[in-house]
């Protein structure tokens, strides 16, 4: 038992920054709290609300970051939490972006995670950011040449790998990009990606397989 115990901790250690990794590209604001709302790890989509990078929102309270519009919702998670309850609850919030200090809503929904076997809990708190004025859509030259032959590989059905291959980049190279769009754009998952590529113009409409629109394909 005592020559198991080195391999779990460098299990646990290799999980650990697995999970990290995964967080960091993840378009969506994400935080994983205390059950005091303490902040414990945060993904960059979180910080960039408030203007700033993940490391300096740990040991921040998400009371202090975000207002409750119902004290109820915050009242029926926290009488969840004292009973030992793992639903997901919304709690609707509002706060001052970072950016721009413009007050923006939203919606978080939080997941009780209970450890095993003696920690205590922690929440995994997701934000739903709600844009009630959206920036008008970017210029097709936002886009990078490759960014746009990644988007028309990626609507053919390519996968990640095949992406990579077809242009000399390594899957997190591909994934790095798609990542990058999915923030700009504000949008999760591939299909959401190729729907607004054809709806901002970077693809040409009307050819298989598809192609970039003329005129990015000239980019760096």
């Amino acid at each position: 038992m005592a020559d198991e115990q080195p391999v779990v901790v460098e299990d646990m250690r290799v999980w650990r920054n697995h999970f990290l990794t995964l967080l960091d590209r993840i378009p969506m604001p994400i935080a994983v709290c205390r059950i005091d709302a303490e902040v414990i790890v945060a993904n960059p989509a979180m910080a960039a609300e408030w203007g700033t990078v993940p490391g300096q929102l740990r040991g921040r309270s998400l009371r202090d970051l975000f207002t409750p519009r119902s004290e109820a919702q915050l009242e029926r998670l926290v009488r969840a939490l004292r009973t030992g309850r793992t639903s997901r609850y919304p709690i609707e919030v509002t706060w001052r972006a970072g950016t721009d200090g413009a007050e923006r809503e939203g919606e978080f929904t939080i997941d009780p995670v209970m450890a095993v076997p003696h920690p205590p809990p922690v929440l995994l708190a997701m934000l739903y950011v709600r844009d009630e004025h959206p920036e008008p859509p970017p210029p097709r030259d936002a886009v990078s040449a490759a960014q746009a032959r990644i988007l028309a590989l990626a609507a053919s059905g390519a996968t990640t790998a095949a992406i990579g291959k077809a242009l000399g980049l390594t899957v997190d190279g591909v994934n790095y990009h798609l990542g990058r769009l999915s923030q700009r754009w504000r949008v999760q998952g591939r299909t959401a990606l190729v729907a607004k590529a054809y709806a901002l113009g970077v693809l040409s409409p009307g050819h298989w397989p598809p192609v970039p629109a003329e005129g990015l394909t000239g980019q760096p």
